[in-house]
């Protein structure tokens, strides 16, 4: 197994961060390789600018300034992001993390007809560690946007059984330390899972 994180959140001492740390040291404790994507720490530039746009279809061009991260995503068998969920979706550097990696002859190929056809069936393993502000009830009111792209649309890109894990911890802003502490304990256990899934 080799894992490949993506992390993204500003503040190095947030709850993400320990979030991270516990995934981190559990998938060590289970002799999992990794590699980590900080996106924040290196400053990744999510804006899909008009020249990218121009040359996303050009699989010998598109790849351009990205190649490490298309080299860890194509490398690894189990991926996994940690953000958090702001507005109940993804932070837009994840997002534009999604807009400028999973480009054509990475995450997919078009057919002559247009037709998507996935490109990662190295992934057979995807997750979601997140946490929100709302409590669960609202953020499925509201159709959990940021899950949904990535363990729906992102998924589909993946090995046709890929097995996926989603934890959030709700009601973030009204969180306690007992219930951050309980949280971490489901992280381990989860990524325990993800080790044997």
């Amino acid at each position: 197994m080799h894992a490949l994180i993506v992390y993204c959140h500003p503040n190095s001492e947030s709850f993400s961060k320990a979030v991270l740390d516990q995934v981190v040291e559990t998938l060590k404790r289970q002799h999992v390789s990794l590699d980590l994507i900080d996106l924040y720490e290196e400053d990744f530039q999510p804006v899909l600018t008009k020249s990218d746009l121009d040359s996303y279809l050009d699989t010998s061009l598109n790849k351009q300034g990205l190649e490490h991260h298309i080299d860890v995503l194509q490398r690894c068998d189990t991926l996994i992001f940690v953000y958090p969920t702001w507005w109940y979706g993804l932070p837009a550097m994840i997002k534009g993390w999604l807009d400028r990696v999973l480009v054509p002859g990475v995450a997919f190929k078009l057919t002559e007809e247009g037709a998507i056809k996935p490109n990662l069936q190295n992934i057979k393993k995807l997750a979601v560690f997140t946490t929100c502000g709302a409590p669960r009830w609202l953020s499925f009111l509201m159709g959990t946007p940021g899950k949904k792209t990535i363990l729906r649309g992102v998924r589909v890109l993946c090995n046709p059984w890929v097995k996926t894990r989603y934890v959030a911890h709700y009601n973030m802003d009204s969180s306690t330390e007992s219930s951050r502490l309980r949280h971490l304990k489901v992280i381990d256990r989860k990524t325990r899972g993800l080790c044997k899934a």
